[in-house]
């Protein structure tokens, strides 16, 4: 986009520079007229009292002028000096020297100071000097180029050009889906005769749902490139300022940037801090946000299909946005950008793999396995991670050791090697983990564990054991949420099995169970006690992941049955976890001597003492399932530090 209009910069220069001279000119004759005699009184003889007694008394003196501050005047023909200063003499001085002037006969008057002057004058030298301050001050901040801080009515949106957007298609990957939803409105900005042709009305407004870091912002940008037209980025909170109506006016002076470069994008991110449902604040409704928003709701009805002008907005909490902004007209397409299943990790990882120098030996498609929920930008920081890692330990090439090192180093932290463990923790810790990978290896639909470690990791990971999925899971059955508690348990059974006590290792593994269980009582209609019923009323944010109100809704006869049923299945779980560690007690001691003394375990080490794992695809019919955006990830089993 060409820049807006500007003075040149010598025209602006010499315009300041006649400010400035006009400026010292008026300071100069301020201080001539106010101190002018002070300045040329290099001709004045400065004399005390007492001299100037004599002086009189000698009939030296020919005049003197009696003034406020001073007694000046004129010595007779023959001094060195024609004048002389008498300085502030006291009111009582000044009436014996009128006395001794009249008895010698010398001409005296008395000065009359022009007081006008003296008030006027200070003035004649601060007005201008601090109105020039001023306006540079407003020259300065106000130039619609100079983005200062009060360019108040400004979009402060960022523009890049169709000759600049180098991202495509081509460089969004994992979310085809969502590419195939955009695609036409790639073909209305290159071609719009082909649908004003048969009257289709493309959506003026595109909404990006979905959890943070799952690429909505590359998206955006890919369908600038493709389009090849420019694109205006701005966040919500760029709107809102200090000023009551400066979100408005930036809002109006973004929409008409767009129309002036038409076809164009604009593209809104994080729309939630300024499209928040109106009336649910505590503060008043009439707030600068709802003024910002007022006007985006204004512009988008105002646009026609002819302006050829698309807003894509990105959020992810679409629970809070205003009803009137998702209405027809406005956000017409909600498009889902969500969490890249394995097929879609596994081409991200290419992606950003062309950007390294990558070994032969990593395989990418195991580390898609390897990152369940990871967001595309968790897989950029990971590879990039692996790169820094390798290039610590002066690799030539990125190998696979360097990911596995980098992705347990973003979820759990970097190895705390110099962390020294006393004998009995480090027992402990080992026996603990060991107990998690028997419990996963002999149950049923769980993921069996390819990695155990008691090297402690960030703050609070004493050890971990980390299991492989061998497939995404979309659905979790009520077998498999059973399976993942049994594996938490496992860590405190193995504890209270062959530990003389047990320790707050367990703490985490703890918290997790009695989660899943509570929302398998609560929430997924999990129990046959209670049956196939809600009992709670929490919100749960769908791409944030946590909950965002708790209301108590049962009597409370019903909570006690709820917690009676909590902790059934909890016990029931926790039975069956030091079952499975009594059985395989020789198993669990043999892993945990190995892992005293390796520290680090890989499957291989783990298949050799535990044997090849029992096939767990067996059937689960009957069985409860529920989505697996509402359970999340299969948890993996850990000591933490508590």
């Amino acid at each position: 986009m060409p820049d807006a209009p500007r003075r040149p910069s010598g025209q602006f220069g010499s315009f300041t520079g006649r400010w400035v001279f006009f400026i010292l000119l008026i300071i100069a004759a301020g201080i001539m007229l106010s101190w002018g005699k002070q300045i040329i009184g290099d001709a004045e003889k400065e004399i005390t009292y007492s001299e100037f007694v004599k002086y009189v008394e000698d009939k030296k003196i020919a005049s003197a002028k009696i003034g406020e501050r001073a007694i000046t005047g004129r010595f007779v023909d023959g001094e060195p000096k024609s004048s002389y200063r008498l300085t502030a003499p006291s009111r009582e001085s000044q009436g014996e020297i009128i006395r001794l002037l009249q008895g010698t006969r010398v001409d005296y008057s008395f000065d009359q100071p022009n007081r006008f002057w003296e008030a006027v004058i200070p003035y004649l030298i601060l007005l201008p000097l601090s109105a020039f301050v001023v306006y540079l001050l407003f020259r300065r901040l106000m130039d619609s180029g100079s983005g200062g801080a009060l360019s108040f009515g400004k979009a402060r949106a960022k523009l890049v050009t169709k000759e600049t957007v180098k991202v495509t298609f081509e460089d969004v990957a994992g979310i085809e889906e969502a590419k195939e939803e955009v695609a036409e409105i790639v073909e209305f900005l290159k071609e719009p005769e082909r649908f004003r042709r048969l009257g289709a009305r493309v959506p003026r407004g595109v909404l990006l749902v979905g959890s943070p870091g799952s690429g909505k912002t590359l998206l955006a940008k890919a369908i600038a490139g493709e389009a090849g037209v420019p694109f205006f980025s701005i966040s919500g909170s760029d709107f809102v300022e200090m000023f009551v109506g400066v979100g408005a006016s930036r809002v109006r002076d973004l929409f008409l940037q767009a129309k002036q470069h038409a076809p164009s994008i604009i593209f809104l991110d994080e729309i939630d801090a300024v499209g928040r449902r109106r009336g649910a604040g505590l503060g008043g409704g009439h707030d600068e946000r709802e003024q910002t928003l007022n006007a985006i709701l204004v512009e988008m009805d105002g646009f026609d299909t002819s302006d050829q002008v698309i807003i894509i907005a990105s959020t992810n909490r679409p629970d809070v946005l205003d009803p009137a902004l998702l209405r027809p007209g406005r956000f017409d397409r909600r498009v889902v950008v969500d969490l890249p299943d394995m097929k879609g990790r596994e081409a991200i990882l290419k992606v950003h793999a062309r950007k390294l120098k990558m070994s032969e030996n990593v395989d990418l498609a195991e580390v898609a396995r390897m990152t369940v929920s990871f967001s595309g930008a968790d897989l950029e920081n990971l590879l990039n991670e692996a790169a820094l890692l390798a290039v610590m330990r002066r690799h030539d090439v990125v190998e696979h050791e360097d990911v596995e090192e980098a992705r347990e180093k973003v979820l759990w932290g970097k190895e705390r090697r110099s962390r020294k463990m006393e004998d009995d923790d480090r027992r402990i810790t080992a026996f603990h983990e060991a107990g998690h990978a028997v419990v996963a290896w002999f149950t049923p639909h769980v993921d069996n564990p390819h990695k155990i470690t008691i090297m402690p990791r960030g703050m609070s990971f004493l050890g971990a054991t980390m299991k492989l999925p061998e497939k995404d899971k979309y659905i979790f059955t009520r077998g498999q949420i059973q399976g993942e508690i049994d594996v938490l348990y496992g860590g405190r059974a193995a504890e209270e099995t062959f530990c003389s006590d047990v320790s707050v290792g367990a703490a985490d593994d703890i918290k997790r169970a009695t989660d899943l269980i509570r929302r398998m009582v609560t929430r997924w209609g999990m129990s046959d006690r209670l049956g196939p019923l809600t009992y709670t009323d929490e919100e749960e944010n769908v791409f944030l992941g946590y909950e965002i109100t708790r209301q108590h809704v049962n009597s409370e006869n019903t909570n006690r049955e709820i917690d009676a049923e909590i902790r059934r299945i909890s016990s029931e779980a926790f039975s069956r976890a030091r079952n499975l560690i009594s059985e395989y007690a020789e198993d669990v001691k043999r892993l945990a001597a190995l892992l005293l003394d390796k520290e680090v375990l890989n499957k291989e080490q783990i298949t050799a003492i535990l044997g090849e794992p029992p096939d767990k695809n067996g059937v689960l019919g009957g069985s409860p399932s529920l989505p697996a955006d509402e359970q999340g990830d299969a948890p993996e089993a850990g000591a933490a530090d508590g």
